[in-house]
């Protein structure tokens, strides 16, 4: 893993920015471009602190993510369902997993640009997200390729920009709710996608999500670090915390089975996921 400087050398005003100019994207290949750059630039220690200037002040955030014109987004109940037998079936399995992983980059960086007034450590956290999802888009692009498509030939949906949009007023409610909602639910269910593929003789794209698995569960367990400093710095109980914002965004419900050795491992504790369990339908 490669050396990052310390989080007080990073510059407030110009990280924002770069973040956002990262969000504002809407080529693919150039966002994934633009995030190796700018978390080249703070490895390098080139974006540093302006203490001289008031970051909320200075900074709007950039309102939403730039979006290529292709894929067609749908709702999730209108996308087709396609068996793993088939070359199709599987290139709209990682065309599936891309996405994800193209928002997922969106929303690290909107999460560096949209809450200055977290210490600079929470932006230092989310560039290195950011930097692992183009990573990993990069990685499922020229898996799509190599079957014959290209990121955009095949529906997707919004999700994952909505829940976004939903907890753009507070941190912990993103905390809360996109790392540990909807990104540990990638840790719940790829491996069962993992195994389907290994079953189709496709090694290829079982070995790319094996990758992907190890390394979101650092970033679902950067969200529980972050939720449980916020509930601290608010004299809040962490856990009654995250399950009153699950009730009020989610209907307090949860998809089961959990992968419970992985979530332990991104930061639930035993009780939590008890508690998830018995929500579980």
């Amino acid at each position: 893993m490669a050396v990052w400087p310390e989080a007080r050398r990073m510059s407030g005003c110009e990280l924002l920015a770069a973040a956002a100019r990262c969000l504002a994207e809407p080529d693919p290949a150039a966002k994934v471009r633009l995030t190796q750059e700018t978390t080249a630039r703070i490895r390098a220690g080139e974006l540093r602190r302006d203490l001289r200037r008031d970051l909320r002040a200075a900074h709007t955030p950039q309102a939403a993510p730039g979006r290529p014109q292709r894929p067609v987004l749908v709702s999730p109940r209108d996308l087709p369902r396609r068996g793993l037998d088939q070359p199709e079936g599987r290139a709209a399995l990682v065309h599936a997993v891309a996405h994800i992983e193209l928002n997922a980059i969106n929303l690290a960086w909107d999460a560096v640009q949209r809450f200055p007034a977290m210490p600079a450590a929470f932006a230092l956290d989310w560039a290195r997200v950011a930097d692992d999802e183009a990573r990993h888009f990069a990685m499922l692009q020229a898996r799509l390729q190599a079957l014959g498509y290209e990121y955009g030939d095949f529906p997707a949906h919004d999700g994952l920009w909505q829940m976004a949009e939903a907890t753009a007023h507070d941190v912990l409610a993103r905390m809360a709710l996109v790392p540990r909602v909807l990104e540990a639910r990638g840790l719940d269910v790829t491996p069962g996608m993992i195994e389907r593929l290994q079953r189709a003789g496709d090694t290829a794209t079982a070995e790319r999500l094996e990758v992907i698995l190890r390394e979101e569960v650092a970033h679902v367990a950067i969200g529980s670090h972050w939720l449980r400093w916020l509930c601290e710095q608010r004299g809040l109980a962490p856990r009654e915390t995250y399950f009153r914002l699950l009730a009020k965004h989610m209907q307090g419900r949860i998809r089961c089975p959990l992968n419970r050795q992985a979530r332990l491992a991104a930061g639930f504790d035993e009780a939590e996921l008890a508690q998830l369990e018995a929500l579980c339908r």
